[in-house]
């Protein structure tokens, strides 16, 4: 069920982000956010993977310019903790 719900919430970040004025560093963080997530789903999680480190950050920048996809980052974070990422 929580790899199904990151799937989901990954796609509704990328609609949301779809039209918006967004700068090219948030774009390659959150493609990179979910290059990892998706190889995490299908070959688990390596040791060094940043992947918390960069919702939290995508996050973070979200927070002031885009606010839906903001929250919807916040729920990518609790899914990953509750899969023990």
């Amino acid at each position: 069920m929580s790899n199904e719900k990151l799937k989901e919430l990954l796609a509704a970040i990328h609609e949301e982000m779809e039209g918006a004025d967004t700068d090219a560093e948030t774009r390659e963080m959150l493609k990179s956010l979910d290059e990892d997530i998706h190889e995490l789903l299908g070959e688990g999680e390596s040791d060094d993977s940043p992947i918390m480190e960069r919702a939290k950050r995508l996050e973070a920048r979200f927070a002031t310019t885009h606010p839906v996809a903001e929250n919807f980052m916040r729920e990518v974070i609790d899914t990953l903790v509750k899969l023990g990422v």
